[in-house]
């Protein structure tokens, strides 16, 4: 991206800080406050970026970004949201946009989207002389890992990037349903492993008497109903990845023997009087508590520590609610070609239903009920008989909010000392924002929290 910037924000006081705040970290900018103005200057001149706000005095951010699309295509656009306006940012993004940040904000945040689409686009054109960070997209398609567009969303697709290259033990942690699979799937194509198996192994489903044979492998005449020799996960995944879905279900004896395998790196088949070598590398999942279950005596701390050279906590659907349609959009497309349907989107009757249940189920409910839904819909769009009644049920109708800026400060303020239980300075890093800072705006708007 290059250094020329146009903003569009009707705000004054706004647009000035913003602009100043750009030019002193390098970059040219100009400001304009009306959607003629912008479309004037966009002809005039070529803007690298385009950052505007969404609800304009004369026009809307959508229709301004369609106008830099058609008039200036190098022009790429971020747009300026406030949390009510999510859906309309979602539809910002598959028409071309950039990304979207949702006010409030502080400068420094738009300036690392910025940064971060430049090193993107700079990055094919460098010579590097080790190999280059793989890129998602290919493997995106094969592993079905969608990049939320919500904050939760973001940091966690930067954690998955930023451990994918290394060979470090992953510990990923979440509710049932979050995709924990699938995230594991994204950190192997992020790795330089990713040309070799990803292979997963459902921990739960193995049953404790055969789970040797399961990991290690066997030799022909091993045990009775060992007809073959055969080949156990960890040869399997050999210069690639190893899954454990549900680690905390191997049973205490089972727990030894991995560990084994992972500090001697090297594994006996059952039966077999030589040992193999391998190397792979360990991601695990868990919806359990495992520090809960250490200190209960059901899980080994060193296999705990191996495993968890670095932990990744995968947010439910309900802690990153504006990323929902675009989960919609993706299983919506997958229950239509699996189905071979063509629905085209949901009636308004279900979009409200669907921004109102909570989605104790996180992903996999979501995926569940529309292909039921697509399933049962004879028309274009799917309408509320189509979807179960617990969803219909469980989304009462939420009180009208007010959306002005400061209330909204307000109420992220509330929402973050509720789910810190009133820790100030968790709060304060969930805001990202100093608690100096929490302090002065408890202050602004009298909260005595």
């Amino acid at each position: 991206m290059a250094d020329t910037i146009l903003i569009l924000e009707d705000d004054i006081a706004f647009l000035t800080m913003l602009s100043t705040f750009l030019e002193r970290k390098g970059y040219s900018v100009e400001g304009v406050s009306s959607m003629a103005e912008a479309e004037g200057r966009l002809l005039e001149k070529s803007f690298s970026l385009l950052i505007t706000d969404l609800k304009l005095p004369d026009g809307s951010g959508l229709s301004i970004l369609e106008y830099a699309k058609e008039k200036s295509p190098s022009t790429q656009v971020i747009l300026m949201t406030g949390y009510a306006e999510v859906s309309s940012a979602v539809k910002a993004i598959k028409k071309g946009a950039l990304d979207y940040i949702s006010k409030p904000f502080r400068p420094e945040e738009l300036l690392m989207i910025m940064e971060q689409t430049k090193e993107v686009e700079q990055t094919p054109k460098k010579e590097k002389k080790t190999a280059p960070l793989p890129q998602l997209n290919d493997e995106v398609k094969k592993t079905n890992f969608v990049a939320g567009i919500s904050e939760a969303s973001k940091k966690f697709h930067q954690y998955l990037k930023l451990v994918g290259p290394t060979d470090m033990g992953v510990l990923i942690q979440g509710e049932s349903g979050t995709g924990k699979e699938v995230a594991a799937q994204a950190i192997h194509a992020y790795s330089y492993r990713s040309a070799n198996n990803f292979v997963a192994v459902d921990c739960g489903a193995i049953p404790k008497e055969i789970a040797a044979s399961e990991f290690f492998g066997h030799v022909k005449g091993s045990f009775t109903g060992a007809v073959n020799d055969k080949k156990g996960h960890f040869e399997a995944a050999h210069g690639g990845t190893l899954f454990l879905d549900e680690v905390g279900n191997l049973s205490y004896e089972n727990q030894v023997q991995l560990l084994r395998a992972l500090q001697e790196r090297k594994i006996k088949p059952v039966g077999s009087n030589s040992e193999i070598e391998v190397d792979v590398r360990i991601i695990s999942a868990t919806n359990e508590d495992l520090l809960d279950a250490v200190a209960k005596g059901n899980f080994r701390e060193d296999l705990y520590h191996r495993l968890n050279e670095f932990s990744i906590q995968i947010p439910s659907l309900c802690e990153r609610r504006e990323d929902l349609f675009l989960y919609t959009e993706y299983f919506l497309s997958e229950a239509n070609e699996s189905l071979n349907k063509n629905i085209l989107g949901l009636s308004s009757q279900v979009e409200l239903a669907f921004k109102n249940y909570n989605w104790p189920g996180n992903l996999r409910e979501l995926k569940n009920v529309l292909k039921r839904a697509v399933l049962l819909t004879p028309g274009s769009h799917v309408e509320i008989d189509a979807i179960p009644q617990e969803v219909v049920i469980g989304s009462e109708p939420r009180p009208v909010r007010n959306f002005s800026k400061s209330f909204n400060e307000k109420q992220l303020i509330i929402n973050a000392l509720e789910e810190t239980g009133n820790n100030k300075s968790k709060a304060a890093r969930l805001l990202n924002i100093t608690r100096k800072t929490l302090y002065n705006k408890m202050d602004l708007y009298d909260l005595k929290l």
